[in-house]
C-alpha cells in the first residue's frame, strides 16, 4: 500500500479521518458512492471539501494511487468529484487509479479552486 507522504492524516481540528494507518489484514475497504443529501450537517461538508482541497493540492489533474486514502472519505467524493482513471478499475485495491473529475470539482467546491461556495439543485443530491 502506497502511503502518501505529506497528505493531511484528518481534517485540522476534527475526527475526520483522511488516510488510514495500515493495510487491513482482510483487504482493502471497498469504495462505493455514497450520496450527499442537502441536510447533511456541516462539518461533514467541511470535512468533504476540506479532502477535496487536500488531494488538490497533492495530486492536481494527476492520476493518484488509492494507496493510504481512506475509503469513507473517498466514497463522499467518488463517482462525482473523483472518478476511476483505469478501466477496468478495482474498487478494492491499494494500487486502484483514481483521478480528479476537475470540471465537476470546480462546481461542487468552488472554494477549493478559488470561487464561492453556491448551492447545487442537482437531481442526484449534491450540493
Amino acid at each position: 500500500m502506497e502511503k502518501h507522504r505529506g497528505f493531511p492524516g484528518r481534517l485540522s481540528g476534527t475526527d475526520f479521518q483522511f488516510t488510514i494507518r495500515r493495510a487491513a489484514k482482510d483487504g482493502p475497504t471497498k469504495i462505493i458512492r455514497r450520496e450527499r443529501f442537502r441536510d447533511r450537517r456541516p462539518p461533514d461538508r467541511r470535512a468533504d471539501e476540506g479532502f477535496m482541497a487536500a488531494l488538490w493540492a497533492q495530486f492536481g489533474e494527476e492520476p493518484f494511487v488509492r494507496g493510504n486514502l481512506d475509503a469513507a472519505r473517498l466514497s463522499w467524493l467518488f463517482g462525482r468529484e473523483v472518478v476511476p482513471a483505469e478501466d477496468p478499475f478495482d474498487p478494492q485495491d491499494y494500487d486502484a487509479l483514481l483521478r480528479i473529475d476537475v470540471e465537476v470539482a470546480r462546481h461542487s467546491f468552488p472554494d477549493v479552486f478559488g470561487g464561492t461556495m453556491q448551492e447545487d439543485d442537482d437531481e442526484d443530491g449534491d450540493w
